[in-house]
């Protein structure tokens, strides 16, 4: 009996270069499923969806130009299950499929939905590593073995090392690790970051299909002017493009927000990295590479600052993933359990900053990473929102939220979640930072100088609310004591009016 190989490939392994792809064989299948559950169980930005099943449609159709075998099912095809556990289960029973392989899922969801496929087929199963990552599911562990809390630099400065990466003779280039001194440069009134390339895809025809299926997604999308790219040619399109006229600027203006420019000189390469178009190794090489090809222009801090986010924060956000799912989605370290405001879904706030960083993310399924930490991440940890609704949020509106990523940043570095497993402190502030670091201010409904009183701006109180409220957790975290002192000299009857300021706040949060 004739053998014959299916093999899945998930929307987030569109990896050109792995192994899998080295030859050709009419004994082998590349499987790609639109899955409605994969399309439906979070509340998913409408761009996101669409940028899965154009990016899965264009490497299927990559490799039946190079000669594979494909079989790609659409939401609509007759043998599409719905989800992809079934599907594949209903073809191999129907079809005659002698060996089933698959790459490991980067989700535990789906890890633990294809383990529990195994058990339900009559056929030998095999599974394969994606080869994307530069660390292992298990390497977290035992660089970290009995530390209570995992240092990204110590593990930033391990990766840089064992990929020689801005290294001389085992010593950093320019002399210094970590250039994040150079790159908290604050908004300016004539900073103009360069235009970004954004694609113009035509994606009807999956919206068309979305349609048909009923599936709707949030957010606004252009269908004839789809701007991600969707292909690795469009990615490696996207990285040079980056290189050549964002990287010049973009370590010193990355903690900037804008309200005339949402994308400022961030690479937006995140998609494609996440979805394996581009793989985090070649990203850094090449970006170094042109560093050296033009530092009379750019400068070491650009180019480490970019590294770092790759090298270091994306393998090290993985490690945490891995090392703690499925326990890390439960961790609510303060206890918060207040419900998202259904304003985060509309942008419809009297708040600027909020509604700034809330359009952007509607309009584009993107916010860069201060817009996401400093303003929705920051308002719903002092607000005391449920970690479970700020992760549904975060998955869903952002093209690149992967829970792998997303919930490590989300639950860990934005909401404290964790209790200081990520961060060492949690990343709250008052009106000040976003006033420093943007123009959101100007033209606010609310005063950013005001603490208390008509209009005054709700991070104010609210900052000082979080703290008193979470004194027993936080009282003794050596990074955030000042906090405490100032608090305990405040006036009785100024500290007084500052809670109550924030809990009519709270009481009528979805009126802000």
């Amino acid at each position: 009996m004739a053998t014959h190989a299916l093999y899945l490939i998930l929307g987030d392994q569109l990896n050109r270069q792995h192994t899998w792809f080295k030859e050709k064989s009419t004994q082998k299948t590349f499987l790609f499923i639109e899955s409605r559950e994969e399309a439906s169980y979070a509340a998913h930005h409408i761009q996101k969806i669409v940028a899965f099943f154009a990016g899965m449609r264009a490497f299927a159709e990559e490799l039946r130009e190079a000669g594979h075998q494909v079989r790609y099912l659409k939401l609509h095809d007759e043998a599409n299950q719905g989800d992809i556990p079934s599907t594949v289960a209903h073809l191999i029973a129907m079809e005659g499929y002698t060996s089933f392989h698959y790459q490991l899922p980067d989700e535990y969801r789906l890890d633990e939905a294809l383990k529990s496929l195994e058990d339900r087929l009559s056929v030998p199963v095999t599974v394969s590593d994606s080869e994307h990552f530069l660390t292992s599911r298990t390497d977290f562990q035992t660089i970290f073995k009995g530390k209570k809390m995992y240092l990204l630099e110590s593990f930033y400065r391990k990766m840089r090392q064992k990929y020689d990466i801005l290294m001389v003779n085992a010593e950093p280039e320019g002399g210094k690790w970590n250039y994040d001194h150079s790159n908290r440069n604050p908004w300016k009134s004539d900073f103009k970051p360069a235009t970004p390339l954004l694609f113009h895809t035509d994606v009807k025809e999956i919206m068309e299909d979305l349609k048909q299926a009923g599936i709707t997604g949030i957010g606004r999308i252009e269908p004839a002017n789809f701007i991600w790219p969707i292909n690795r040619k469009q990615s490696l399109q996207l990285l040079d493009y980056f290189l050549e006229n964002h990287l010049p600027e973009f370590g010193k203006f990355q903690d900037v927000m804008d309200s005339r420019n949402g994308f400022l000189n961030h690479s937006r390469l995140s998609f494609a990295i996440n979805s394996k178009m581009l793989h985090p190794l070649e990203v850094c090489e090449k970006a170094v590479a042109f560093w050296r090809s033009n530092d009379d222009r750019i400068d070491i801090a650009q180019v480490e600052g970019f590294i770092r986010q790759i090298l270091g924060w994306r393998e090290y956000m993985r490690g945490v993933y891995w090392a703690h799912m499925p326990e890390y989605a439960s961790m609510n370290y303060f206890e918060h359990d207040r419900p998202l405001p259904k304003w985060y879904w509309t942008g419809d706030t009297k708040m600027n900053c909020l509604k700034y960083s809330i359009e952007d993310s509607l309009n584009n399924a993107y916010a860069h990473h201060i817009q996401r930490l400093m303003v929705t991440g920051n308002f719903a940890l002092l607000a005391g929102i449920a970690p479970e609704e700020v992760d549904a949020w975060y998955l869903g509106i952002y093209i690149d939220a992967i829970e792998w990523v997303e919930i490590t940043n989300t639950r860990g570095m934005s909401q404290f979640a964790d209790g200081g497993l990520v961060g060492t402190k949690p990343y709250v502030s008052s009106a000040n930072y976003i006033d420093k670091m943007s123009n959101y201010c100007t033209g606010c409904h609310y005063s950013k100088s005001k603490r208390t009183g008509e209009k005054a701006c709700p991070f104010n109180s609210l900052y000082w609310h979080f703290y008193q409220r979470h004194r027993d957790k936080l009282e003794k975290n050596a990074r955030i004591g000042f906090v405490y002192q100032t608090l305990d000299k405040m006036a009785a009857d100024k500290k007084t009016a500052l809670l109550e300021q924030a809990e009519t706040y709270l009481k009528d949060i979805e009126q802000l």
